[in-house]
């Protein structure tokens, strides 16, 4: 896996991403570091990225256990340390997941499976960051 990031400009504190799969975004800073705001802070797809690859584990594990799911939401929260380097230290992902006859036990089993075999993203970030989980069913009727 490649990526290749590249300073927008003397003027900016824009970073543009150009990834191996040939996909690009702009990642910004806050104004007050100088920053225009024209897109995520790097922490921010860090920790996008990390809620992302745990919910495309949960959604393959889901479908492959053959529940007829319809969404699947990840709400994350954190926090960081308050001194550099500012690691995340907590983070929370409280999973929705939408379906029809929806299963508690397979979808706490896929969270689980994520968490501890698959999900590389939250397994790196789980060196500094105590990471915990909850989820809710939305039931969808037939």
């Amino acid at each position: 896996m490649d990526c290749t990031i590249r300073w927008a400009g003397s003027d900016t504190m824009s970073f543009i991403a150009e990834t191996g799969s040939g996909h690009s975004f702009v990642m910004d800073g806050a104004p007050e570091g100088g920053g225009r705001n024209l897109g995520p802070r790097p922490m921010e797809t860090v920790l996008s990225g990390a809620a992302a690859c745990t919910a495309y584990d949960v959604v393959l594990i889901l479908r492959k256990s053959g529940l007829r799911i319809l969404g699947c939401e990840v709400i994350t929260t954190s926090e960081r340390a308050q001194t550099d380097p500012k690691v995340f230290t907590k983070i929370h992902l409280h999973f929705r997941i939408t379906g029809i006859d929806l299963k508690a036990s397979l979808v706490e089993r896929a969270i689980s499976l994520s968490q501890s075999k698959y999900c590389s993203a939250t397994k790196m970030l789980g060196a500094t960051a105590e990471i915990t989980h909850a989820y809710e069913l939305l039931e969808i009727n037939s």
